[in-house]
């Protein structure tokens, strides 16, 4: 008696534990905000192009390569990965120079009443929804 299994429609990625991706880590070496972007560098488009780095290292350099420009979170979702996953490939990734990371301001710098207003009235068509 043979027993089949049901084809998956996973990723081939999604089979591998996070745990397996990040080498057993869990904090990565830099802090990176969940609204950060990220943005392949020269250093990255290079290193990938000759195939160096992990199958994620390759993914994420492409994603956010040639203006397009993709938050910690956007990363995360789009690879299936828990963001705490995501996080520590993409500070692995900045620390080696193969990804910029722009942190968003704190609004806490701000000191012009039109950022206020703007988040007022932001607030103001989300309580209406």
């Amino acid at each position: 008696m043979t027993v089949t299994m049901p084809e998956r429609d996973e990723p081939t990625g999604a089979l591998v534990r996070p745990y397996a991706v990040t080498r057993g880590r869990t904090r990565p070496k830099l802090e990176i905000a969940l609204e950060a972007l990220v943005e392949t560098t020269q250093r990255g488009r290079s290193g990938m192009g000759r195939g160096q780095g992990g199958s994620e290292h390759q993914y994420i350099a492409a994603m956010c390569d040639n203006g397009r420009v993709q938050s910690l979170a956007e990363i995360a979702a789009r690879m299936q990965l828990p963001l705490g996953v995501a996080r520590v490939i993409v500070a692995d990734m900045a620390s080696d120079g193969l990804v910029a990371v722009y942190e968003p301001t704190s609004l806490e710098d701000e000191t012009d009443a039109v950022g206020t207003d703007l988040l007022e009235r932001v607030l103001s068509g989300l309580r209406r929804l």
